[in-house]
């Protein structure tokens, strides 16, 4: 029989690297030093070599690192930002608590990820910033939509949440880690992520120095040095515990990595022949790292799907079933009537099922072997 099935099996993962894990707390423990300890620094010169990146400022969380970006580019009331719909709802709440305006824009039906040509038509004298999100582990295409952002003067701030680690090819052949090809990378450690913490965390990175030094003043109630604040900022630091357990989480997340692939692999041969399910399309100018594994079903039979795998004991979720431009905060904002309409399409449609380092091929063959009976 094999073991529970979890969306994502954390105590299995903590549990392999226990010792190293437990060891790391310990140390931070000792020092006492909970605040800005060498831990933080460390982790930080660790994921920027990881991303050859120029800076790493790890911040609270995935929300700050984003909202931490918009302040650093200045940008004013009323400015707009460009965002997808389809993403969760962090992403454009930053935006309107900034008091910009979102903007957004429908997504590649295959990929899930922005539409650069929706884009391009939602460029107005206004628009400031565009914020791509790489969607369950892949990346937007970003090379056109530099070009696009480039042309028009326009801040990129990458929404790197969901898919550290994935790889980005231009058509030059060269290539480089989403998060680490717009002005700003914004990513999360939330527990669930494919490198998390034991709790809130997350980090910003870019190339540009002066943007860095504003970032870690923002991040640090505006200051340059102690008790002298040049800048209207926030408090968002990593604590020390987070960053030794993120800074040995970091040494396996290309292992964490492969096996979400190999899980992803086993998947789409168990669903290869069931016409129903449509697997996750993987873009031919990215690696895909599968912090979800999301599937789409026939709009009328996912609930029902859904009750099935919950009776068996098969977890599954639903990412997102209220796409952020019909969420209640954003209802007094105008969008133009089928604009989204491959948004809406994909939230009817999209279901996620368990996906994690810990997956094991007879956990898989049980959940494939129960989808399978239910479309038969």
């Amino acid at each position: 029989m094999h073991s529970p099935i979890q969306m994502v099996d954390l105590k299995r993962q903590y549990q392999k690297i226990k010792s190293e894990i437990d060891k790391a707390i310990s140390e931070v423990l000792e020092s006492c030093a909970f605040i800005q300890g060498p831990q933080v620094h460390a982790f930080a010169a660790h994921l920027q070599a990881y991303l050859d990146v120029k800076h790493v400022i790890p911040c609270a969380n995935g929300t700050d690192a984003l909202q931490i970006a918009m302040m650093a580019l200045d940008l004013q009331p009323g400015d707009e930002v460009i965002t997808p719909s389809f993403t969760y709802i962090a992403t454009a709440e930053v935006i309107a608590l900034l008091k910009l305006k979102p903007v957004f824009v429908d997504v590649d039906p295959h990929t899930f990820c922005m539409d650069v040509e929706a884009v391009r038509q939602a460029i107005t004298p206004r628009t400031k910033a565009i914020v791509p999100v790489h969607l369950f582990g892949q990346s937007v295409d970003m090379q056109p939509l530099l070009e696009l952002a480039k042309a028009h003067h326009l801040a990129v701030i990458e929404d790197n949440a969901q898919a550290i680690g994935c790889c980005y090819r231009f058509k030059d052949g060269s290539s480089r880690k989403t998060g680490t090809m717009g002005h700003i990378g914004c990513t999360s450690f939330f527990p669930s992520k494919n490198l998390g913490a034991y709790g809130d965390a997350g980090a910003i990175c870019t190339h540009d120095d002066a943007l860095a030094e504003k970032i870690r003043m923002i991040a640090n109630h505006g200051q340059s040095q102690r008790y002298y604040h040049d800048l209207v900022g926030c408090n968002s630091r990593l604590d020390s515990i987070q960053a030794a357990i993120l800074d040995v989480k970091l040494r396996y997340l290309d292992q964490y990595i492969a096996a979400r692939q190999q899980a992803a692999n086993r998947y789409d041969a168990g669903f290869a022949n069931i016409p129903q399910i449509t697997i996750p399309h993987r873009a031919d100018y990215c690696t895909h790292v599968f912090h979800q594994y999301t599937i789409l079903v026939p709009p009328d039979q996912r609930s029902a799907l859904q009750q099935y795998l919950a009776q068996q004991g098969i977890p599954t979720m639903i990412y997102y079933p209220v796409p952020c431009h019909q969420q209640k905060m954003f209802s007094s904002l105008p969008y133009i009537a089928h604009s989204l309409k491959t948004t809406e399409w994909l939230s009817e449609r999209v279901l996620s099922l368990p996906m994690h380092t810990e997956l094991d091929d007879e956990q898989q063959d049980f959940i494939i072997e129960k989808i399978r009976r239910f479309f038969s």
